[in-house]
């Protein structure tokens, strides 16, 4: 069965946080299509229920804040608004699982198997059958439960361990602002409120985003360790596999010329001159990508890919297979601005040395162990909390301490409740409590 879309989302955001592997080597990707490199302007706006594309103001991928029936603060997972009112003007919602004091609602589940289903046609686009992609489909939705179980799980451990995230909040915002090209964060509330998502919500999701992460990151990942020594051992198993044509990893920094004028044209060029300038006197070029560049990989730090000859543009493809790791290019005009490429690694035909695979090792043993581990971390905050299922979920839940008898807005006074232990996979953590 398909890893769960939820899995993989915590799995892969930041993969080697908890061990601090050497970063020197970029991460292994599969080529990009055979053209060259782009400039491109910033994609247009998606539709707001669109999660998957890197449109402005990219709607958070956990569910969204609201209140439920009753006027109880739905948070965490329990986010979507409730069903539309009844004839006698009451709010009927169908309360599907108790996370300890939070709720998932029907409402969320069909949200959340909404998007499973959107992301399974983005990743099978091109790549898989009919057949293939409704498995798939099948998989993800009888997984959604249990992954905004989850979800909902990380969230309040995170409180748990008072983690405080509000810092990466607002570098995330930032990154966004500068990947949509507006100018403040007024701009930047004014397009999340004109795609009709809420600012307050908005935030909130990315919070919750990151704080799920830093709670994998700090109870699982970062008991998860890869010695060189093993590292080593892989590699001389498995020569073969790292028999490489000759290639070239690339990063950019852009500066579009679309829509300008000719009278404005100089100044973008002295501004591209400008961020070389500022790199070759030892500023960091992902910083500067991230701060300034108009591609479509700004937020990777301009990270472009691996390319093999052949790949490039002839022009592009003669510059930087004769350059070293870290030179960088000067600025190259191109018909939709001005570019500069830096490269990152330099792999020569034939087996790869160590050195230059290293890091790739490492991130395949790395989240050959986290997927385990994390599942098992996740049996266990079941296991030390209070889940209730409603009768004929319990299957699609992944299970719970019980099921629940009557379907109310809050837990029932009279219910004897798990304690909600701040329990710790591998031992006590300088977080807890």
């Amino acid at each position: 069965m398909k890893k769960t879309a939820f899995l993989a989302a915590l799995l892969f955001a930041w993969p080697l946080m908890g061990q601090n592997p050497p970063a020197t080597n970029p991460p292994a990707q599969t080529p990009p299509a055979q053209n060259p490199p782009k400039l491109e302007q910033p994609p247009t706006a998606p539709e707001p229920e669109e999660e998957k594309k890197p449109a402005p103001v990219k709607k958070p991928e956990t569910p969204t804040a609201t209140t439920a029936p009753g006027g109880t603060k739905v948070t965490g997972p329990a986010a979507t608004a409730a069903k539309p009112a009844t004839a006698e003007g009451k709010m009927v919602e169908e309360i599907i699982a108790r996370v300890n004091n939070e709720i998932i609602t029907s409402s969320e589940l069909d949200k959340a198997r909404a998007s499973a289903e959107e992301d399974a046609q983005q990743e099978c686009s091109g790549k898989c059958t009919p057949q293939q992609l409704q498995v798939d489909i099948e998989d993800r939705h009888k997984s959604a439960l249990r992954d905004l179980i989850d979800q909902s799980l990380l969230e309040q451990r995170g409180k748990d361990l008072a983690i405080s995230v509000e810092t990466d909040v607002v570098k995330q915002l930032d990154q966004i602002r500068i990947g949509n090209n507006l100018k403040d964060m007024e701009e930047l509330e004014k397009a999340v409120n004109a795609q009709g998502l809420n600012w307050e919500d908005f935030k909130n999701n990315i919070r919750n985003k990151i704080l799920t992460q830093q709670v994998i990151s700090r109870e699982v990942g970062s008991h998860i360790t890869i010695g060189h020594d093993e590292a080593l051992k892989v590699y001389n198993e498995h020569k073969a596999e790292f028999v490489k044509p000759e290639e070239v990893a690339l990063r950019a920094i852009e500066v579009s010329t679309e829509g300008k004028t000719e009278a404005e044209i100089p100044e973008l060029k002295k501004k591209a001159e400008s961020y070389l300038k500022r790199i070759d006197d030892g500023e960091d070029f992902s910083v500067l990508a991230k701060r300034f560049s108009d591609g479509k990989t700004a937020q990777q730090g301009g990270y472009l890919g691996v390319y093999k000859r052949g790949e490039l543009a002839k022009e592009l493809e003669d510059k930087v297979f004769a350059m070293k790791k870290n030179e960088l290019t000067g600025v190259i005009e191109t018909k939709q601005g001005f570019l500069i490429l830096q490269v990152m690694e330099h792999y020569t035909e034939g087996v790869q040395p160590y050195d230059k695979v290293e890091n790739d090792i490492m991130e395949h043993l790395y989240s050959e162990r986290m997927e385990p581990a994390l599942r098992e971390y996740l049996k266990t905050l079941r296991e030390q909390s209070y889940v209730v299922i409603k009768p004929g979920y319990q299957e699609m839940a992944g299970g719970g301490n019980s099921e629940i008898e009557e379907v109310s807005t809050t837990p029932e006074s009279t219910k004897e409740k798990k304690h909600h232990k701040k329990y710790l996979l591998f031992g006590k953590s300088s977080g807890s409590k």
